[in-house]
């Protein structure tokens, strides 16, 4: 199916991508991998641990829930956790979805001013426990986390293994492109389609949510268009003209006009990274070279700026690298490898897996 965000003649080299016709196959920086695996063949081989920079004071209105779930939605499992606590769905927050195909642990917190605490226990069989629970004296916010840590087990893999390790250290050395993962676009890209007609007025969203993740998907389209046409440029970890940078471990940015040796040397040394656009409504930040890329790509999927735009989100940027932190590879059998990594909040582990193997990896999920 053709995507229909990505006319045939794509805002990539004519010479090197003369058709671009699927968003979720997207260049490869480290060249296409030659080995083959499975993931998720159970909940447990995909496990995530949520890790935040702070921990509840024990006081307040607030109750938060680290909570364990398997084959869950974030979003259910908030639910399931208002219906509890009798309160409306809007007194559960959390700080962000994680994979539904999957044994993951993650905070929510419950708005409870002036109530006890109901009895958090669940069934031996349900989708979902709580591990712990303690007060605080604020809800829990969207994006308020420092990241996710992953242990990923990948079965029936057919590559040498000593390929597949100098593959793998390579990525935990220099990263990856930080590209959006396909479970941004929805099955088959239906949030994509959605965004589309939205914008063209040809479906109206009346549901805040599911407005959101449309939003969100366009918007991690444009990104990932950028980003690919800078990997097969090879600019993806190098400062263009008048570059966007971000300072590592935060969101600091500033604009430079040409990269000095000092540029230079902290983009190597993983200080600084290039950065994307995450389109909104008012100017670029990037001048010279990178906005005439970034205009570029934006000018062939017109009707998501101009969307975006008109939905009032900011122009905000985003790495274009991923750095894997604390990245191990162990062997427990032939065929057979688990990997570890920690990556920052707004990161994806497929994101990862993607430069190392080929799989099959239901975007749904």
């Amino acid at each position: 199916m053709l995507n229909p965000l990505i006319p045939p003649q794509s805002p990539f080299s004519a010479n090197a991508m003369p058709d671009y016709p699927d968003l979720t196959v997207l260049p490869h920086a480290y060249g296409q991998p030659h080995s083959r695996g499975r993931l998720r063949a159970t909940p447990e081989d995909f496990q995530v641990r949520e890790e935040l920079d702070f921990a509840p004071d024990g006081t307040g209105e607030h109750v938060w829930l680290w909570v364990r779930k398997r084959g869950a939605n974030t979003d259910w499992v908030a639910r399931q956790l208002a219906r509890r606590a009798g309160v409306p769905p809007g007194a559960v927050s959390y700080a962000g979805l994680k994979d539904r195909h999957a044994v993951t642990e993650q905070w929510f917190s419950v708005h409870l001013p002036g109530k006890a605490d109901p009895d958090w226990s669940t069934d031996p069989d349900s989708d979902f426990a709580v591990l712990e629970a303690a007060r605080h004296s604020r809800k829990l916010r969207r994006g308020a986390l420092r990241g996710n840590a992953f242990r990923i087990v990948v079965r029936e893999l057919d590559g040498d293994p000593a390929e597949l390790a100098a593959r793998f250290e390579r990525i935990a050395a220099t990263g990856v492109p930080n590209y959006f993962g396909e479970q941004r676009f929805g099955r088959e890209g239906g949030n994509l389609e959605r965004a589309a007609a939205m914008f063209e007025g040809r479906e109206k969203v009346r549901d805040r949510q599911q407005r959101g993740l449309y939003l969100s998907a366009a918007r991690s389209a444009l990104f990932n268009a950028v980003l690919a046409r800078r990997v097969v440029e090879g600019s993806w970890n190098q400062a263009l003209p008048g570059e966007v940078l971000m300072l590592a471990g935060s969101h600091s940015i500033f604009t430079m006009e040409e990269a000095d040796d000092t540029i230079r040397q902290r983009i190597a040394a993983f200080d600084l990274h290039p950065t994307g656009p995450l389109w909104g409504v008012g100017d670029l930040s990037s001048t010279g070279a990178a906005r005439e890329l970034e205009t570029a790509v934006a000018t062939m999927l017109p009707r998501f700026c101009d969307g975006l735009a008109a939905a009032g989100l900011k122009q905000e940027r985003r790495a274009l690298r991923l750095m894997v932190q604390d990245a191990t590879l162990e062997w427990p059998e032939p065929g057979v490898a688990v990997l570890g990594f920690r990556l920052p909040a707004g990161a994806y582990a497929t994101t990862v897996l993607r430069e190392w193997i080929e799989s099959d990896i239901d975007p749904a999920r």
